[in-house]
């Protein structure tokens, strides 16, 4: 199993991220496993996605975690993803965790200000 985690902050808030990730992965033939936003008071809010995806090319499953949330005064969102193989012999995911979490950047890259 590997694992790929990035982060980034954006100009947007973090129910609009989140709303903006979930679009994009949907119609990238990602399924929503959970989703849920708090608004936590004083325009600060926490949210999280959890998203998983079947790769035919390689034959293998990925997950991917989605958490956007403005408590240090930015919005940053952050995303994990995880894959794996269903060989028996190899555990390799050829790069769909890599590609799952970069995702979430494309669907953001208008709003990214900095990782």
């Amino acid at each position: 199993m590997t694992l790929s985690k990035i982060a980034f902050k954006v100009n947007i808030t973090p129910a609009e991220a989140l709303e903006q990730v979930k679009k994009y992965q949907v119609s990238a033939g990602s399924d929503l496993i959970h989703e849920e936003l708090y608004d936590l008071g004083e325009d600060r809010a926490i949210g999280t996605l959890v998203f998983q995806k079947y790769y035919f090319r390689a034959g293998n499953r990925a997950a991917l975690v989605v958490i956007a949330d403005n408590l240090k005064g930015y919005s940053e969102v952050r995303a994990i993803a995880t894959g794996s193989s269903q060989s028996v012999l190899f555990n390799f995911d050829w790069g769909a965790a890599d590609d799952y979490s970069a995702s979430v950047r494309e669907a953001l890259k208008a709003h990214v200000l900095e990782e």
